[in-house]
């Protein structure tokens, strides 16, 4: 193993709708880059395994089987991950095929909305981007702005202006895709409640994914009543965050004892700013602490 420990508990390769990696090109990063440990974690789905794990052995860097999982919580969407999850359990295969069928219809519905609004996108040429992987509404977004025809329609023209093309699909999200928003649907995801309380048949730890992102804004409330029900860690230091917002939530991980941790979501093309190696706080201690708490 690689003697500094240096961990990223949170990337994401191709089997993520929105990544563009796959399991072992990620793990040649992670050796590149020093890397002692990293978690895969996927959005809803353990399609890198068993393949990460034989990348991560061949190459001595550890991998730890991980997913995140969308959830909604009083009205929000927030994201759970769990590492050392046992991905070929029972339980995860519910959950995956719960997010599977849930996601599906969100998409559709938003695919719906946005030509009610005008725009050039049918159902088939996202799902034709997708590989078969119900798409959340970053890669709807990127899907619409990625045409070229898309250049042409003056409510796109923002999105295309030399300081937003970076972060284009984001901004489209916050324009349509979130509450209020002209191609907002409500959430009806598997209830976070409910995959904490299969967590422990899960065999993985959960953790809070970037409890500071915008459609998230977790409190302090949130957070006691989330660790009354079985919440375990708290990914402090992420690329969501601002310096102030690693501070405020490296404090509750404290008080509440929930294990603070690194991942920088790592994507690919989708974040060009989220660059493999951003997040340098991770250590390999975090993952200690979490295999401690592991069911």
């Amino acid at each position: 193993m690689i003697a500094d420990g240096v961990v990223d508990l949170h990337v994401h390769s191709y089997f993520s709708c929105d990544g563009d990696y796959s399991p072992r090109d990620l793990v040649s990063m992670a050796r590149e880059h020093g890397f002692r440990a990293i978690a895969i974690a996927d959005h809803d789905t353990v399609e890198a395994y068993p393949e990460a794990l034989r990348a991560g052995e061949e190459a001595r860097i550890e991998v730890i089987p991980s997913i995140e999982i969308t959830t909604v919580f009083d009205g929000r969407e927030f994201h759970l991950q769990l590492p050392f999850v046992n991905w070929r359990s029972q339980a995860i295969r519910y959950i995956v095929n719960y997010v599977a069928q849930s996601r599906l219809k969100e998409a559709r519905r938003r695919v719906e909305l946005l030509k009610e609004q005008g725009f050039d996108l049918e159902w088939e040429e996202v799902w034709e981007k997708c590989a078969g992987i119900p798409p959340l509404g970053v890669k709807i977004a990127r899907v619409l702005l990625e045409k070229p025809e898309s250049r042409q329609n003056p409510l796109l023209k923002k999105y295309y202006d030399s300081d937003s093309q970076v972060v284009a699909p984001y901004l489209f999200y916050q324009d349509y895709f979130t509450e209020g928003k002209p191609a907002f649907v409500p959430k009806n995801h598997i209830p976070l409640k409910e995959v904490l309380s299969l967590a422990p048949e899960t065999e993985g730890v959960p953790v809070l994914s970037h409890p500071g992102a915008y459609f998230q804004q977790t409190t302090r409330e949130d957070l006691v009543f989330l660790k009354y029900l079985g919440l375990q860690g708290l990914e402090v230091y992420t690329s969501y965050h601002q310096p102030e917002q690693t501070e405020l939530y490296r404090r509750l991980a404290e008080e509440l004892n929930l294990v603070a941790t690194a991942g920088s979501d790592f994507h690919g093309q989708i974040k060009p700013h989220v660059y493999f190696g951003l997040i340098k706080n991770g250590n390999y201690d975090m993952v200690e602490k979490l295999r401690e708490r592991k069911g």
